[in-house]
């Protein structure tokens, strides 16, 4: 992985950022947003067509994690295609301004690409699920077989991460 405001892929629209003075470079605020934010929406592309859905994460310093069922869109795509961009925003609002065409969205926000990789091995699944059910509930949960059998985990392998803030 990059460091924590690495490189993307040369050429790509998440390469050098336009405004210095937004950009978060703090590892530690970038690990903040991502264990603040409850929601990450995943963006996908199949054939030139792009796709997009919010997931329940969770993030253990190096990688995401998020689960889905068997199958459907974002799985039958994962599977021709697991490139991936993620997003986390906490604190969005309005930063307002005298004159309407200046309003700015208050936000901060983590952007990444990474490769989804399916996790195969139950031991790593339970622990991914443990870590995601940790951010909604203190009570500790097994999970059925049956359960585990019709539950997917999936890990991001986070290529490159950037955080970006406006109105703080």
């Amino acid at each position: 992985m990059q460091s924590m405001t690495g490189v993307a892929p040369h050429g790509h629209p998440h390469g050098e950022m336009r405004r210095d003075d937004r950009e978060i470079t703090d590892a530690a605020e970038i690990n903040e947003i991502l264990n603040a934010a409850k929601v990450m929406y995943i963006s996908l592309a199949d054939n030139n067509i792009p796709f997009m859905v919010p997931v329940f994460y969770a993030w253990d310093g190096m990688s995401l994690y998020f689960h889905s069922a068997r199958s459907g869109s974002k799985i039958d795509i994962l599977k021709r295609n697991n490139a991936i961009c993620f997003a986390v925003s906490i604190e969005q609002g309005v930063v307002e301004d005298e004159v309407i065409c200046n309003f700015e969205a208050k936000h901060r926000t983590v952007i990444g690409l990474g490769n989804a990789v399916f996790i195969e091995d139950e031991q790593e699944k339970i622990a991914a699920l443990n870590r995601i059910v940790a951010r909604f509930s203190d009570k500790a949960w097994s999970f059925p077989q049956a359960n585990l059998r019709s539950t997917l985990v999936l890990r991001i392998d986070v290529v490159s991460i950037k955080g970006k803030k406006h109105g703080f």
